[in-house]
């Protein structure tokens, strides 16, 4: 049986998807990326993988692993633990449009041996490692069915911004410990007040009811991060939309 091989606009591509996935990668270390191969056990590393299938201009799935550094300072942040998809999403998402405008699926976390061999069963696979020096600390891996061929425009639109993307890639990089997380994105809310209803007096609302809260008027608004109190303030009108002033920083465990 012959081994499968990598086609040059196979390489070409998959380098430009992972210098885009490794411009928004958080990560303790400067990454530089490797040689891309065909998915094998020579590529599994010991952390967490995010795979996601995409469709659009291009139709494929995409993995990101990650180091068990990341893994863990997402699940022991003082913020409470934080979701490694949504922290890994930003460079799914970077890397699966190389291939044109697609629909990104929401992902999911997988072991890295399940997510790169499920990859691998698949034709067209091509895994990219992520090296910092010679160990490999990550690893994005691709398979389309088919992969486009080397379009000028595409090349165009995507290969100018190699540089700057690894520049930018080796400034996240240097950071250490829960530096690597500052990119991460979050859900951020704020809270008027609560109060409790029964399900009775729940089903009897109406337009025009007036619901009474747990908090005076002129109360300062929570400020929460992923349903974590971080901060109180005042409710402030920015351009039409409702802002808040923050007023007090609230503590870890003081909430």
């Amino acid at each position: 049986m012959t081994a499968p091989t990598i086609t040059a606009p196979q390489l070409s591509l998959a380098r430009q998807a992972a210098d885009a996935a490794l411009a928004v990668l958080p990560t303790s270390q400067a990454l530089v990326i490797g040689d891309p191969q065909v998915p094998d056990a020579g590529t599994v590393i010991e952390g967490q993988a995010v795979t996601a299938r995409f469709s659009g201009a291009a139709s494929g799935e995409v993995v990101v692993v990650v180091g068990q550094d990341l893994a863990d300072a997402l699940k022991e942040s003082p913020l409470g633990e934080l979701d490694l998809t949504a922290a890994v999403r930003p460079a799914l998402e970077a890397a699966s449009r190389i291939f044109g405008p697609v629909v990104l699926d929401p992902g999911q976390v997988m072991e890295p041996q399940v997510a790169l061999s499920a990859l691998a069963a698949k034709e067209g696979s091509v895994a990219i490692p992520l090296r910092d020096g010679e160990a490999v600390r990550a690893v994005l891996a691709l398979a389309l069915s088919p992969w486009p061929g080397e379009d000028p425009l595409l090349v165009a639109a995507t290969g100018g911004g190699g540089v700057a993307q690894r520049s930018e890639a080796a400034a996240v990089g240097r950071r250490g410990g829960l530096d690597m997380l500052h990119d991460v994105e979050m859900e951020v809310s704020a809270e008027l007040g609560r109060t409790r209803m029964s399900v009775r007096e729940l089903l009897s609302l109406t337009p025009g009811a007036i619901v009474e809260l747990d908090r005076a008027a002129g109360s300062p608004a929570d400020l929460l991060v992923n349903g974590r109190l971080i901060a109180r303030g005042e409710v402030v009108v920015v351009d039409e939309n409702f802002g808040i002033r923050i007023t007090e920083i609230v503590s870890p465990g003081a909430e």
